[in-house]
C-alpha cells in the first residue's frame, strides 16, 4: 500500500458511505477515486450471490457490535489474533507493524455535493448554493483531514470496541516502550508505517528482566477485545459518530466564517445570504422554497441591513415578506449569536410559526419558545449554550421585554421582528405594541427592529418613531384584477378611467323565480364559474350570514358537485366528527359533501384548523368567511368575493378591503387572481371612494387607551427604573409614536400636561408614590416610586382599570375561601373584560343555580348572588333591589368554566349554555391567560401567598381543559385535544414517545394526518423535550457552580488581643 502522506487522510463526507466487510477490505487493494480494477465488480457480484454480505456499519449507536460481533473463526477477532501471531513470530516482534488491510479500514473517500449560485432573469433569483466547503475561507475543512495515529484508526470499528482502544492505548504504548522510546521517538504527525524497524542486534542487548517484564505484561489482544466488548455490552453505548462530528464541525466553521463576513464590510454573501449552505437545504426540505424573488434578494442585500439599521418594508399580501424576516432571524441567531423576538398578532399564527420553525431549531441548534396564552416564562431562561427565538403575541411580547429590562438582559435581544406593523394603530393592542417598541428603542442601542406590513400609508412618521429605513415594492407573484358588481353587470376597477372603473361583462345566468328570490346577488352564478376545479372565498359581514350563505349556495348546486373528491370528503367529515366525540354542526353536515363550508370565530380552533387544512388540500373548494380570515392564516383563492362592503354595520376601510382582496391569486398555481365586490346602487359613491382612496394612516392609541395605554406605560417606566421623575418620563414620551403625532392628536393639551395628569391618576390609585430626595443642602427633588400594588400590577401585566377590584376580590376571598370545589377560584379568575359581552340565559342560569351543592351555594352567598334575584329575572319580574350586574354576569361565566372543567367537552357545554363553541373556547383561553396574570400578581404580594399554589394548578387545568393523561401531549405546539386523544390511543402517551416517533409511522397510525403535520408534530415535540432537558441542565449547573463571593479565611485574633472578662 502506498504511503498516503504525513497522515492518514480522509475527505469530508456530505452523505452516508457504504462500507464493505473486513474480509472484503483485506482482499481488495486500495483504489484511486473513480477507478475500478479489472474484475473487482465481478468479484463483488459473486460475493453477493455466493454468501451473505456482512452487515454494513451505519454509524448508529444502536448496534454496538455491528458487523464485528462474531467470535467465530473468521471473525474480526480472529483476524486480529492472526496479525498478533505473525507479529510475535517475527524476530523484531517488539516493533509495531500495520497491515494494508487494517490501513484500508481507516482510509475511505467520499463525495461532496455541489450547489451553484445562479442569477436568473425575471422575477426570480435561483439560490442553488455552492457548497460552502469550497469557499476559500473554509478550504482547510474541505481538504483532506489529517487524523492522529491511534485515534481515527478506529473510525470503522463499532463504538463498543472503540472504548476498548481508548482504555488500552497506554498499555499498548507500554508494550514497546523500551524499544521505541530509547532510539526512535515518534513525532505527533508520523504514521505507524513510518516507525523505523529495530535491528536484531539491538534487541539482544535487552536484559532478561526487561524481556520477562514485557512478556508478563503482554496479554492476548483477542482476550482484551473479548473482555472489553463483553463489558461494554452491559454498559450504555456512547452516543457519538465521527461522521456527525465532522458535519457539525463544517457547519460550525461556516457559521464562524459567516459571522466574520457580516462583521466586516465585505460584499461576500457567503453560501446563502451569510448563512451556512445547510440553511438553504432546510428551506428546500421543509418549505419547498428553492428560489427567491428579485425583491427579496434586493431587500436582503440592502446596505442599511448590513449596517444594522432598523427597517420597515411593505409589500402586497402574499408577496413573500415572511421569508425575508426568517432569513434575517437566522442570521441573528447563527452568525451574531443573539436572541430574537418575533411578534405576531394572533395565537393561531404564533402556533403555526412555532410548528414551522421548530425543525430549523433542531437542525441548527437554537431553541424556539412560545409566548402565547398562558405559555411563557418571565424572565426567560438564560441559556449559555444555545440562543432562543421567542415567538410571541403582542401582549406576551410586552411582558417578555419588561422582564428582560428588569433582569438587565435587554441587550441579549439582537433582533425584534414585528409582523402586521399597521396594528400599531388599532386600539389597545396597538398601544401595547407601541409601548413595547418604545422601550426597546430607549433601553437598547444594539437591538435591531424589523417591521413589515401590507397596508401602510404614513410611513414617514413610523420611520421617525422607529428610526428606520423604508423599502417597498408593488410586486405580487400573481396579478390581481379588481372588479365591482352592480346588479348583473361587472366592472373592472381602473384608476386611470374617468369614473374609476370600466365595463367588463354581463353576468350570464339563468335564474328561476325562486333562485332569484333566494340569491338576488347572484352568488351561485359567481362561485360556479370557479368551483370545484378552483378555490373561492366569499367574505360576509356577519358570522350568521356566513352560515346562511353557505347553506343557500349548496341548495342550488348541481348534484355532480357531490361526486367531486367524494371519498376524501367522507373521510374529512369523519375526522370533523371525531373532534368533538361525534358532534357535528348541522350546517356543515349539509354543505361539506358539496365541498363548501363556513369559517368564523364561532368554530373551535380544532374545527377551524381542520377546515383550513381541507381547503388548502383542495377537498373544500369554497369557504364563506368573516374578515378575520383575511388577517389570519394565509389561505389564498382563485377568486375572492366580498358579499357586501360592510363588516357588521361598519363600512369597510381601505386597509380591510386591501387585506381581503389580497387573498386572491395562489402563487405557483394561478396565473391571475380576481376580486369581486358586490354593491348596491346606494353604496356606489362610497365604494368608488373606497377602491380609489389611499390606505388609512396609522395613529397612536396611547392617549386614547388610558389604562392599557399611557397609564400602563408610565407605571412600567417607574417600576423598571427607566425613569424616576416627571422630567425623565417626558423625555421618554417625546420619542414615542404618540409623542411624534401629539400635536395632531391632542392639540389642546401638551405632552407635559398629558403625562402629568396620568401620573396624578396613578398616585391616586395607590400604584405610585412621591418620594423626596435631597440633591444638595437646602434643595430637594421629588422622585416617584412604585408601590407594592403597582409592582404586582406591573408583573401581572394587568389592565389597570381592574387592578383595584381584583385586589378587593382576592382580599375578600381570603376571609372565606371555599375549597371544596373549584367554583370559588374559577370566579376569581374569570376575566373582567368578557363580562360586558355576556348575555345570560336566565332560565339556564336558574337551572344551574338550583343544582349547586351546599358548598357551591356558599360561594354564591360570599360573592353576593342570590337565587331570588335569578328567579325574578327568569320569570320577568321587576327588580327593586340594587344588584351589581357585573358580579351576576361574571358568576354566570364562572358556571360555564366550571362545567368545562368537569366535562372537558366544549361541544356539550356550549349546547347546555346556548353559546357558540368558539365563544366558549375563547372564554376558556382568556380565563387561562388571566389566571396566569393573577398568579404573577399574587407572587408580588405576601398577603396572597395562599393563592400561589392553588392558581398554579388551576392555570394548567384551564390551559388545556382535558383529562390529566392528555396534558403532556397538549404541551406540544400544534397538538389540540382531538389529536392528543388519537396519539394517546395509539400509544404515544408522553412527549418523549412523540419526540422519538417516526413521522412515516405516525401517518399510517393516526387517521387524517398529513406528512407535513406529522413532521411538524415530531419536530415540536423534540424542541419541547430539548428545552426541558436544557432547563434542568442549566439548573443543575447553577446549583453546582461555586458562588463568586465566597468568604476568605478569617484572620484569628492575636494572643495579646484575646477576649477578657
Amino acid at each position: 500500500m502506498e504511503d498516503p502522506g504525513p497522515g492518514i487522510r480522509r475527505r469530508v463526507s456530505a452523505r452516508k458511505r457504504s462500507r464493505r466487510g473486513l474480509r472484503e477490505t483485506a482482499a481488495v487493494s486500495p483504489l484511486e477515486p473513480g477507478k475500478d480494477p479489472e474484475g473487482t465488480e465481478g468479484k463483488r457480484r459473486r460475493r453477493r450471490s455466493g454468501s451473505p454480505r456482512p452487515p454494513e456499519y451505519d454509524g448508529s449507536e444502536e448496534d454496538m457490535f455491528s458487523g464485528y460481533d462474531s467470535f467465530a473463526e473468521n471473525s474480526f477477532l480472529a483476524q486480529v489474533d492472526d496479525l498478533e501471531q505473525k507479529c510475535m513470530q517475527s524476530p523484531e516482534y517488539g516493533t509495531i507493524t500495520t497491515k494494508p488491510a487494517f490501513e484500508e479500514l481507516c482510509s475511505k473517500s467520499t463525495e461532496t455535493s455541489e450547489f451553484n449560485i445562479i442569477a436568473t432573469d425575471g422575477n426570480l433569483t435561483d439560490i442553488e448554493t455552492e457548497d460552502y466547503c469550497y469557499s476559500p475561507k473554509t478550504l482547510h475543512l474541505q481538504e483532506n483531514v489529517t487524523i492522529e495515529p491511534g485515534d481515527d484508526l478506529l473510525y470503522d470499528i463499532p463504538c463498543s470496541q472503540a472504548l476498548y482502544f481508548e482504555k488500552s492505548k497506554d498499555s499498548i504504548s507500554d508494550l514497546n516502550n523500551s524499544s521505541i522510546k530509547e532510539s526512535y521517538p515518534l513525532p505527533s504527525h508520523q504514521t505507524l508505517n513510518e516507525i523505523p524497524v529495530e535491528q536484531p542486534q539491538e534487541k539482544k542487548n535487552l536484559s532478561p528482566q526487561s524481556t520477562e517484564s514485557d512478556m508478563n505484561r503482554r496479554r492476548s489482544l483477542k482476550d482484551r477485545l473479548k473482555s472489553a466488548m463483553t463489558g461494554n455490552a452491559k454498559a450504555q453505548t456512547p452516543k457519538f459518530s465521527k461522521r456527525e462530528q465532522l458535519k457539525e464541525a463544517i457547519l460550525s466553521e461556516e457559521i464562524n466564517v459567516a459571522k466574520k463576513t457580516m462583521e466586516s464590510s465585505s460584499d461576500d454573501l457567503g453560501p446563502f445570504y451569510s448563512l451556512p449552505s445547510k440553511v438553504r437545504d432546510l428551506f428546500v426540505q421543509y418549505k419547498g422554497i428553492r428560489k427567491l424573488y428579485d425583491w427579496q434578494h434586493t431587500c436582503l442585500t440592502l446596505t442599511c441591513l448590513q449596517q444594522r439599521k432598523n427597517l420597515i418594508y411593505s409589500l402586497p399580501t402574499s408577496g413573500g415578506k415572511t421569508l425575508v424576516a426568517e432569513i434575517l432571524m437566522l442570521q441573528e441567531l447563527l452568525c451574531r449569536q443573539k436572541n430574537v423576538l418575533m411578534i405576531l398578532p394572533y395565537v393561531a399564527i404564533v402556533q403555526e410559526k412555532i410548528s414551522s420553525l421548530s425543525s430549523f431549531g433542531i437542525e441548527l441548534g437554537f431553541v424556539v419558545e412560545e409566548y402565547a396564552g398562558s405559555k411563557g416564562r418571565f424572565p426567560p431562561i438564560k441559556r449559555r449554550g444555545k440562543k432562543s427565538l421567542y415567538i410571541a403575541t403582542i401582549e406576551k411580547g410586552h411582558g417578555l421585554v419588561n422582564s428582560l429590562i428588569e433582569d438587565g438582559r435587554i441587550n441579549d435581544l439582537g433582533l425584534v421582528v414585528v409582523d402586521e406593523l399597521h396594528m400599531i394603530g388599532e386600539g389597545s393592542r396597538g398601544a401595547i405594541l407601541e409601548i413595547t417598541l418604545a422601550k426597546i428603542l430607549y433601553t437598547s442601542k444594539t437591538t435591531q427592529i424589523i417591521g413589515m406590513s401590507a397596508t401602510l400609508n404614513n410611513v414617514e412618521e413610523l420611520q421617525e418613531f422607529l428610526k428606520a429605513e423604508y423599502y417597498t415594492s408593488k410586486f405580487r407573484p400573481v396579478e390581481l384584477k379588481e372588479y365591482l358588481k352592480i346588479n348583473d353587470t361587472i366592472y373592472e376597477v381602473d384608476t386611470k378611467a374617468e369614473k374609476g372603473y370600466t365595463f367588463s361583462r354581463l353576468l350570464k345566468c339563468k335564474y328561476s323565480d325562486n333562485l332569484e328570490k333566494m340569491d338576488p346577488d347572484h352568488l351561485v352564478a359567481l362561485v360556479t364559474e370557479i368551483i370545484p376545479n378552483y378555490s373561492c372565498l366569499v367574505f360576509c359581514p356577519t358570522k350568521k350570514n356566513c352560515e346562511n350563505v353557505a347553506d343557500m349556495i349548496c341548495k342550488f348546486l348541481n348534484k355532480d358537485y357531490l361526486k367531486h373528491r367524494e371519498k376524501e370528503k367522507c373521510d374529512f367529515l369523519k375526522n370533523l366528527k371525531n373532534v368533538h366525540n361525534g358532534g357535528l354542526c348541522p350546517v356543515l353536515k349539509r354543505t361539506i359533501p358539496f365541498g363548501v363550508a363556513y369559517h368564523h370565530s364561532g368554530l373551535t380552533s380544532d374545527e377551524r384548523k381542520i377546515l383550513e387544512g381541507a381547503y388548502a388540500a383542495g377537498v373544500l373548494c369554497l369557504l364563506t368567511c368573516t374578515s378575520t380570515l383575511a388577517a389570519g392564516v394565509n389561505l389564498p383563492a382563485r377568486r375572492v368575493i366580498l358579499r357586501a362592503p360592510y363588516i357588521a354595520t361598519q363600512f369597510l376601510k381601505r386597509n380591510q378591503y386591501q387585506q381581503m382582496i389580497g387573498r386572491a391569486g395562489r402563487a405557483g398555481i394561478d396565473t391571475v387572481g380576481e376580486s369581486i365586490l358586490i354593491l348596491q346602487e346606494k353604496d356606489k359613491h362610497l365604494v368608488l371612494d373606497l377602491v380609489n382612496s389611499p390606505l388609512e394612516n396609522c395613529y397612536s392609541h396611547l392617549g386614547q387607551e388610558i389604562t392599557k395605554g399611557i397609564q400602563s406605560l408610565l407605571l412600567s417606566l417607574i417600576g423598571l427604573k427607566i425613569a424616576k421623575n416627571l422630567e425623565g418620563i417626558y423625555h421618554f414620551m417625546c420619542g414615542t409614536f404618540f409623542g411624534i403625532q401629539q400635536k395632531s392628536l391632542s392639540a389642546e393639551k401638551s405632552l407635559w400636561e398629558i403625562s402629568q395628569k396620568a401620573l396624578a391618576t396613578l398616585i391616586e390609585k395607590g400604584l405610585l408614590q412621591r418620594q423626596s430626595v435631597c440633591k444638595s443642602e437646602g434643595e430637594s427633588q421629588c422622585d416617584l416610586q412604585i408601590t407594592k400594588l403597582g409592582q404586582a400590577s406591573l408583573k401581572g401585566t394587568l389592565d389597570l382599570a381592574y387592578c383595584d377590584i381584583l385586589y378587593k376580590d382576592l382580599k375578600k376571598g381570603l376571609e372565606g375561601l371555599v375549597l371544596e370545589s373549584y367554583l370559588h377560584l374559577i370566579y376569581l379568575t374569570t376575566p373582567y373584560d368578557m363580562v360586558s359581552q355576556c348575555r345570560p340565559d336566565w332560565m339556564i342560569y336558574l337551572s344551574r343555580f338550583s343544582h349547586l351543592s351546599s358548598a357551591e351555594q356558599k360561594v354564591a352567598a360570599i360573592i353576593g348572588v342570590s337565587e331570588s334575584f335569578i328567579t325574578k329575572k327568569a320569570s320577568g319580574q321587576a327588580i327593586k333591589k340594587d344588584v351589581d350586574k357585573n358580579i351576576v354576569n361574571r358568576f354566570y361565566l364562572s358556571f360555564v368554566l366550571y362545567a368545562l372543567l368537569k366535562e372537558t367537552n366544549i361541544w356539550s357545554v356550549s349546547e347546555k349554555f346556548n353559546m357558540s363553541r368558539g365563544y366558549v373556547q375563547n372564554l376558556l383561553s382568556a380565563a387561562a391567560s388571566f389566571s396566569s396574570c393573577i398568579l404573577h400578581f399574587c407572587e408580588e404580594l405576601e398577603e396572597f401567598w395562599v393563592y400561589r399554589a392553588l392558581l398554579t394548578e388551576l392555570t394548567k387545568k384551564l390551559s388545556y381543559c382535558v383529562k390529566a393523561d392528555l396534558v403532556p401531549l397538549m404541551e406540544v405546539t400544534g397538538v389540540l385535544e382531538s389529536r392528543a386523544k388519537q396519539l394517546y390511543d395509539a400509544g404515544y402517551k408522553t412527549v418523549t414517545y412523540l419526540a422519538n416517533a417516526d413521522p412515516e409511522v405516525l401517518i399510517r397510525t393516526i387517521n387524517h394526518l398529513s406528512r407535513r403535520q406529522a413532521k411538524q408534530i415530531v419536530s415540536s415535540a423534540k424542541m419541547l423535550l430539548n428545552e426541558k432537558a436544557e432547563a434542568l441542565q442549566e439548573e443543575v449547573e447553577n446549583l453546582l457552580r461555586p458562588p463568586p463571593n465566597i468568604p476568605g479565611p478569617v484572620a484569628l485574633p492575636s494572643k495579646s488581643h484575646g477576649l477578657t472578662q
